[in-house]
């Protein structure tokens, strides 16, 4: 049996590219195919040079294309878009969550080109009216802020293997290092190249299943960020609106520490925000986590649950030691009148992971801590989107 050009563009387009997560024939990537006796050769697009995962790629579309009856070899060969293609691949990512197309930024040109840690941000296109896509109607993301009052709690590290451990369920998960002052989040989720960009879009990496963006991607670590509010609500604003997040199930913030500018922009551009509070057992800490979840309240930002990280550590006779105290965690959530969603205890594997860029939840995934952070993401889950209610949406 002789194979189709139609059957083998058909296999080739099905592909999901891992870096943006949809169908290569929804995405213009199918350049050609040729099939013939035993045969099938597919030319690939990339959007820009040093396109990320793309020996991942090759391999997905050699196992698709080779299912298709009468293939018995498959060649595959990578080129990079022209400005036509990549301009319609541009169009197609623009698009709003309500499907209305959004044109790009004047001048943005049609270069595409890839940035590596410490590179400069795209340009940036949200003058031209881009949607928050986040806040739209048909939006089906969750946002969630992850929020601590003061730092040192581990709330990067609940943030990160939350993120792992919601993907590893089989969601779509993007992860925004808010952190602007302190951000960790790259390094502790093992995240080795920045964002790319297709003309003034960018495109996050992709690791352990997570979409990921920081300011570590653009500034040297031992640089420090000396911004006003501002500037601050601006760069949230970019990472947000003007970059590809897709459609993710779940949207999780790195909140800075505190009640600043931050907490401040959230409540202003993205409303529909819902807050976990991370705090430790101790009674210091607990009193201090209280008023960003205060904070945060005022800002009319749901406050669905709590986090108790450094519970307790597990000795090698089995006996759990209570090192920062006890009750700190369900006493700001009876406070606060919401559910104590998790108990993570103090492991040394948490550390590690978040040093050598291997979290917990990937480095030992059936460890003491690996499962307290998936029955935080079976109860954050189980709790649904928060509802929102505001006085001026009352219909009279």
């Amino acid at each position: 049996m002789v194979p189709t050009d139609a059957d083998v563009r058909a296999a080739a387009a099905a592909v999901e590219d891992p870096t943006l997560r949809r169908g290569l024939g929804e995405l213009g990537m199918v350049r050609s195919v040729r099939s013939g006796r035993r045969q099938a050769s597919v030319v690939v697009a990339l959007p820009v040079e040093g396109w990320p995962a793309a020996d991942e790629l090759v391999d997905l579309v050699v196992r698709s294309v080779g299912t298709v009856a009468g293939v018995g070899e498959v060649k595959v060969e990578l080129l990079t878009m022209t400005d036509p293609e990549r301009e319609e691949l541009h169009r197609r990512l623009a698009l709003g969550a309500g499907g209305e197309p959004v044109a790009p930024a004047p001048g943005g040109g049609a270069r595409g080109h890839a940035h590596g840690p410490g590179g400069p941000p795209a340009p940036l296109g949200h003058e031209a009216g881009r949607p928050n896509r986040f806040m739209a109607p048909g939006s089906r993301t969750r946002v969630v802020g992850i929020s601590s009052g003061k730092g040192g709690v581990g709330k990067s590290s609940v943030t990160v293997n939350l993120a792992v451990a919601l993907a590893a369920r089989g969601h779509d998960v993007g992860l925004l290092d808010a952190d602007v002052y302190g951000f960790s989040v790259p390094k502790m989720l093992g995240v080795t190249r920045g964002p790319v960009a297709v003309d003034d879009l960018l495109v996050p990496p992709v690791v352990h299943g997570v979409r990921c963006l920081s300011m570590g991607f653009f500034v040297p670590d031992e640089q420090p960020v000396i911004w006003r509010g501002p500037m601050l609500h601006k760069a949230l604003e970019q990472f947000l609106v003007d970059s590809y997040w897709g459609e993710p199930d779940f949207l999780l913030i790195d909140m800075p520490p505190g009640t600043g500018d931050v907490t401040l922009s959230l409540g202003q551009y993205l409303p529909r925000t819902e807050i976990v509070v991370v705090t430790t057992p101790q009674a210091a800490a607990q009193r201090v986590a209280q008023r960003s979840a205060y904070a945060a309240k005022k800002l009319k930002l749901a406050v669905r649950g709590v986090v108790e990280n450094l519970s307790w550590f597990t000795g090698d006779d089995g006996t759990r030691y209570e090192l920062f105290g006890s009750g700190g965690g369900q006493e700001l959530a009876d406070d606060l009148e919401v559910p104590l969603l998790a108990r993570i205890p103090l492991v040394p594997a948490v550390r590690v992971g978040g040093d050598t860029g291997t979290p917990v939840r990937v480095a030992d995934s059936g460890g003491e801590a690996a499962l307290a952070f998936d029955a935080l993401a079976t109860r954050l889950e189980e709790l649904g989107p928060a509802r929102i209610y505001r006085r001026e949406l009352n219909v009279r």
